[in-house]
């Protein structure tokens, strides 16, 4: 019951919706040639009047459209009534045209033919009354009967000439009849205004508007109401296109077809934001197509937010207002609904980037060896590795170079390189899977990697931006081509300069460190009797902190790249002067001598570390918790961030499992 309710919720509310639209479009359309005064025309046909008469139709449409459910049936009851009786005042009015060429001034009982006529004519009425009284729920039936008096007075014996004369008198009556139930219910919209306006007087604050707001957003279905009503609107005029042998764009490819339907159908504000809802809901579709093909049904556990489809609606809708997209012929809106479009699926192959990224990345690292797992992200890859390169290709084909266009080829070409990055970070780990050991300085060679996709990212967004402020000085200058250079500049030019010089100092800030730290002895590890306290593994070799923690360098080097401080004892790390880091090394794993006085956090620091650093977790009052809190250190760094791009996905091994691999910086989780 709850689902039909909610499909009764969204079905009743379209025609209220297509009511608007239509209205929107004769006051666009015709409002100029028809409504001209004319000499001769009724004062109710002027432009004013009929100005006025289409203002009223816009404020009943949308009372109509936010009617709670059960008036709307009502509403629909009474209307189903009224053109019920409509039908049966017409099939009354052509049984009396009939008898009237017939001319048969007997009675009905005498002339089969005729009282055949007659009887066909009173089983329709009282169907018809029936109907009527079934609908509205009365158990008076002879109140709907007013269509039927001409054929019971011709049943009667009463002569033809009376007949329209009883049928006038029929349709006085239902007409009365149909006003007093107006009457009786003019009321109510303003006993819903009323209690609408209580509403919102209580709700005076901006959290209880905000609230408000949603909760009709959501009791409306707003999404799902201009989701089917586009669709409809789609639907009849693709069927238009189809039946028209005789328009010129029936005769064109599919493709064209359906783009100018499309087109037909955004011409108006109403359409337009339909057609958002529509983009946004297939955009939905196709990433949890991808996640489906990706991981199965648990991928629908978790959800991005930025993944619900929203950025693409959002964006064809600013894009279609920006560039007046309604105020265009239908030809032209045709070409430019395709360059929107366009925009709409590069940003949807974005979305797919992103999801199909961290998984396809996560099968290499986790050394999963379910085939299909890895066909369906590499096959994943490749589409998204292809497609932008074609659709490049087609958009450069049909249209002439420009800014414009250049922004789109080039988004393509971003796509394709973030994706032939992610195949050759795979490529890595899938090879160091072969081998028996790890690959060496592994996380270097993944963060180069990185680096020449976002080098030749900022190469792309610099040449746009050149292209387009040449065109902007010799060309056709504008606010429009200027802001968009602007906010093109900053946040593609300037903020990926920044956060690669940054992360880039960074790494060689603490390469510096870990190369001047001393390095632990032997002696100094058999007396530390320890694991790295970050990889929970055992060390052979390790570097030894101004503090007088050991770590791996590798473990260090990347703890580094996210902040500067010991994960431990949150001390400063700093780099040691060369002229004291082995002596400084030296003393730093041995006692103090005998009478020395040793500072109470100096003394707790020099003892070796107890055996609670061999457990799986570590507290925060040690410093691990802050490194949980943080990015953890990962093979995968971006060198537009300040640090790792994507966090390594590793449980801890067990200390003793792999002894001399932690020494590597290549290591990465299993």
């Amino acid at each position: 019951m709850a689902r039909l309710e909610a499909v009764a919720n969204v079905a009743l509310r379209v025609p209220g919706l297509a009511l608007l639209d239509l209205l929107y479009r004769w006051d666009a359309a015709a409002i100029g040639e028809l409504l001209r005064p004319r000499r001769g025309d009724p004062p109710f046909l002027r432009a004013p009047a009929l100005r006025g008469a289409c203002g009223l139709g816009h404020i009943l449409c949308l009372v109509v459209l936010v009617l709670p459910v059960q008036s709307l049936v009502k509403l629909y009851l009474h209307v189903f009534t009224a053109l019920l009786l409509a039908v049966g005042h017409r099939v009354a009015r052509d049984y009396i045209h009939r008898e009237l060429e017939f001319g048969d001034q007997g009675a009905v009982y005498q002339d089969p033919a005729a009282l055949s006529r007659v009887a066909t004519t009173l089983a329709g009425q009282l169907c018809l009354c029936a109907l009527c009284s079934l609908l509205m729920r009365s158990r008076q039936p002879w109140l709907f009967g007013a269509p039927a008096l001409p054929a019971l007075a011709r049943l009667c014996g009463l002569p033809l000439r009376a007949l329209p004369l009883l049928d006038t008198f029929a349709t006085t009556l239902t007409t009365i009849q149909v006003l007093y139930v107006l009457a009786s219910h003019v009321l109510v919209p303003f006993q819903l205004a009323a209690a609408a306006c209580r509403e919102i007087a209580q709700a005076l604050e901006l959290s209880r508007l905000v609230a408000l707001g949603v909760s009709l957003w959501s009791q409306l279905a707003i999404p799902l109401l201009f989701l089917v009503f586009w669709l409809a609107l789609f639907t009849l005029r693709l069927l238009a296109f189809l039946t028209s042998s005789s328009s010129p764009m029936a005769q064109q490819g599919l493709l064209f077809l359906l783009l100018s339907s499309a087109a037909e159908c955004c011409s108006t504000p109403y359409s337009l934001v339909g057609l958002t809802f529509t983009v946004s809901y297939l955009a939905l579709a196709v990433l949890n197509l991808c996640k489906f093909y990706l991981l199965g049904f648990s991928a629908f556990q978790n959800g991005n937010v930025m993944h619900r489809g929203v950025t693409e609606g959002v964006t064809l809708l600013l894009l279609a207002l920006q560039t007046g997209l309604l105020d265009l012929q239908i030809l032209q809106r045709t070409f430019l609904l395709s360059i929107i479009l366009f925009i709409v699926v590069t940003s949807t192959l974005q979305s797919m980037i992103e999801i199909a990224d961290p998984i396809v990345l996560a099968l290499g690292a986790s050394r999963n060896r379910s085939p299909w797992k890895h066909f369906r992200g590499v096959s994943m890859c490749l589409f998204l590795l292809v497609f932008p390169c074609f659709m490049a290709y087609k958009i450069a084909h049909f249209f002439q170079l420009d800014f414009w266009l250049l922004i789109l080829v080039s988004s393509c070409m971003l796509t394709s390189l973030q994706v032939m990055g992610t195949l050759f970070i795979y490529t890595l780990f899938m090879v160091e899977l072969l081998q028996d050991r790890p690959l060496e300085r592994m996380d270097e060679i993944i963060y180069w990697v990185n680096a020449v996709s976002r080098v030749l990212e900022f190469l792309v967004a610099l040449c746009v931006v050149a292209y387009g402020t040449w065109e902007s000085l010799l060309g056709e200058w504008s606010w429009m081509g200027a802001s968009v250079i602007i906010i093109h500049s900053y946040f593609n030019v300037w903020l990926r300069a920044q956060s690669g010089w940054k992360s880039f100092l960074l790494r060689r800030e603490a390469a510096k460190k870990i190369n001047s730290l001393p390095r632990a002895t032997g002696g100094q590890l058999r007396d530390h009797n320890d694991v790295c306290a970050i990889c929970f593994q055992d060390m052979q070799v390790a570097v030894v902190t101004p503090c007088s923690h050991f770590f791996h360098a590798a473990c260090l080097r990347k703890w580094l790249y996210v902040q500067d401080t010991c994960p431990l004892c949150h001390q400063q790390v700093t780099a040691v002067p060369a002229g004291g880091s082995r002596a400084s090394g030296t003393g730093a794993g041995t006692a103090p001598s005998h009478g020395q006085e040793v500072p109470e956090g100096a003394r707790a620091s020099r003892m070796p570390a107890p055996a609670q650093h061999r457990d799986s977790t570590v507290s925060p009052e040690d410093g691990a918790g802050d490194f949980g809190q943080h990015h953890p250190v990962g093979p995968h760094e971006d060198p537009g961030a300040q640090g790792p791009l994507q966090p390594e996905p590793s449980a801890s091994p067990q200390p003793g499992t792999r002894d001399n691999e932690d020494c590597h910086s290549g290591q990465h989780p299993s």
